[in-house]
């Protein structure tokens, strides 16, 4: 009856939020380049770098619109790609960013930090930093299509874990080939020094689309939660699911709160090309406009409807389904247009 009733004040919550629309996450896909071939990469980034990056400039601006209506300390900014660091420019950008009193982050591979770039990026403002380690040494490299790139991202996760005041976690995309390893990864991550871990499934949107071997089934999915809950407050480490979907009764068991999709509610991006959308991995589809045309703000007020009455998607295989008040069609990130249902549902797959 408790957990009803803190739902229904959650779902409550989320209508006033959607209202409010109030930017608070704000991704910047810096380039569409990246040093890796990703077997579950949603954005399909190029290893070859063949794409002209943004100027930082543009984003710069639109940055300062954001704080014309918003306090700059207030609004996180979150590089990402591509890997971010095949950017040469960031302690400047991270320089300037900061000195308009946003604080900043980035989301990376970590095959390219080093101590000096670190420190670096740290003088320059660097707050926060999610490096992905997606099992042991060959599940990893299997999945990052390199050699070697579980060595450079066990490498820069030490870095961050040594560093005072940093705020950072390793996330784990839980596969096939690494779903018999969470124990072993939790042990290495402890030894690290890593406190915080996030675990995901892996959804059939990129590339994982055309590879079965990165999707869990039902049973394997509910031992990844039920690992989770056994690890939730762990004193050496905690860990916790990701944002992706309802999670029926995992709901408050696995992660801070109920879920809530943000995307385009308080959660807003502008991608390589310019292109604002919300979550850098939703479909290209559901953009709103682009900075070259569109001023952000303006987009930002007046656009995004569709995130945020997600009535929109009360169709397909949503459309009668009675957990629709807490799920609300699953993240946006699993919606593409023209489909009617989302491309998996997490409260289906748990039924079996």
């Amino acid at each position: 009856m408790q957990k009803t009733i803190a739902q229904r004040l959650y779902n409550q919550y989320i209508k006033t939020q959607s209202k409010l629309h109030t930017l608070n996450y704000f991704f910047w896909e810096c380039t569409s380049n990246c040093n890796l071939s990703c077997l579950h990469c949603g954005s399909d980034c190029k290893v070859i770098p063949n794409v002209k990056d943004m100027p930082f400039e543009d984003f710069i601006n639109v940055a300062k619109r954001v704080a014309q209506q918003y306090d700059p300390s207030k609004v996180m900014i979150v590089l990402t790609g591509g890997e971010p660091l095949m950017r040469k420019d960031l302690p400047e950008f991270g320089k300037q960013i900061k000195a308009l009193g946003f604080p900043w982050g980035m989301v990376s591979n970590g095959y390219l930090w080093t101590p000096e770039l670190f420190r670096s990026l740290r003088n320059s403002g660097l707050r926060s930093a999610t490096i992905s380690l997606d099992g042991l040494e060959n599940s990893h490299d299997w999945l990052r299509g390199k050699t070697g790139s579980f060595k450079r991202a066990l490498n820069a996760i030490s870095l961050l874990a040594a560093e005072k005041g940093m705020v950072y976690d390793v996330v784990t995309c839980v596969n096939q080939r690494n779903i018999n390893e969470l124990n072993d990864i939790k042990k290495l991550l402890i030894e690290t020094g890593v406190k915080r871990w996030r675990l995901f499934l892996i959804d059939p949107i990129g590339r994982a689309a055309l590879n079965p071997e990165l999707l869990l089934n039902s049973a394997q999915f509910r031992y990844v939660l039920d690992f989770i809950v056994e690890n939730r407050n762990g004193k050496e480490i905690s860990t916790s699911y990701g944002c992706d979907g309802y999670l029926d009764e995992y709901e408050n068991k696995v992660r801070d709160g109920f879920f809530f999709c943000r995307a385009g509610i308080h959660v807003g991006s502008i991608l390589s090309n310019g292109d604002i959308l919300a979550c850098p991995n939703i479909n290209r589809g559901f953009v709103q406009g682009n900075i070259y045309k569109d001023d952000f703000l303006d987009v930002w007020n007046n656009k995004f409807e569709i995130f945020r009455n997600r009535k929109h998607f009360k169709t397909g295989i949503c459309k009668n389904c009675k957990e629709w008040k807490n799920c609300r069609g699953d993240g946006m990130h699993l919606h593409e247009p023209g489909n009617e249902s989302p491309l998996i549902c997490y409260n289906k797959l748990l039924r079996g």
